[in-house]
């Protein structure tokens, strides 16, 4: 098997992947906990393993994206010694699947890049991939299939407890749009600021990128917090959880060719 894996700032998502990087078979999706240490993270492997029934002496090969530094030498260790086997890191700036066009690829967070990497490969191009995670990042894939660059904004859950932090009074409420723009309680004002908020912004920015690629681009989103938004507008094509995942297995069976 396969197992591939994605450590962002808030949340880390894992993949397996029958032999050789065939169907997907199970993903999960941990609170990413740097204080964990190798031997926690491995049983907390091996635990996701037995309740999906998996074997972890079946894996074969894993494959890491990380944006978390500190985590990759405890990463490295905790695969080494419960999947016996060593992981392979994804560099963005190593790679040769996506040609990353910023001005330091080396940058740009690699779960971003697989993200990317998954798309292409699931949609084609030109794209706008959104991430709906610790930040909102639109990213802009060309027509030649280019990593040209990206757009980042304050991500959801991050802006919800800003407001709490500087607002004491204000109640934790429930990711659902009202009925209506104007809120006449407190809880659906919040409730229509943040989500109509954040479509409001997904949608001014896909036209600002689209602008300037050119193209009428397809919008794929992804990420813990991609339904909130593309519930409540057409512009997003097509929500796929597993786009970093995917970019990874394809980056895996490049490196077999």
């Amino acid at each position: 098997m396969l197992v591939t894996i994605d450590v962002g700032n808030t949340e880390t998502k894992l993949g397996c992947f029958a032999a050789d990087g065939g169907e997907l078979l199970q993903s999960w999706r941990v609170t990413t906990d740097a204080k964990r240490t190798a031997d926690e993270y491995g049983v907390f492997f091996a635990q996701l393993f037995a309740t999906a029934e998996l074997l972890a002496s079946d894996v074969e090969t894993v494959v890491i994206a990380s944006v978390v530094p500190k985590l990759d030498q405890t990463l490295e260790t905790a695969c080494t010694r419960y999947f016996r086997c060593k992981p392979l890191f994804f560099k963005p700036h190593r790679q040769a699947l996506i040609p990353v066009k910023t001005d330091r690829p080396g940058e740009v967070g690699a779960d971003l890049v697989a993200a990317a990497i998954g798309a292409c490969d699931r949609y084609g191009t030109p794209l706008i991939v959104i991430s709906y995670g610790t930040a909102t990042v639109f990213m802009a894939i060309s027509q030649a299939g280019e990593y040209l660059g990206v757009a980042i904004a304050p991500g959801i859950n991050i802006s919800i407890d800003a407001l709490h932090a500087r607002t004491a009074k204000l109640p934790q409420i429930a990711l659902e749009a009202p009925q209506r723009a104007i809120g006449t309680d407190t809880i659906s004002a919040l409730q229509s600021g943040i989500v109509y908020g954040f479509v409001g912004q997904t949608e001014a920015l896909v036209a600002r990128i689209s602008a300037e690629l050119g193209v009428n681009a397809r919008v794929i989103a992804t990420g813990g917090m991609a339904e909130v938004v593309a519930r409540h507008t057409d512009i997003i094509s097509e929500v796929n959880p597993h786009l970093s995942l995917l970019g990874l297995r394809k980056f895996f069976l490049s490196t077999k060719t």
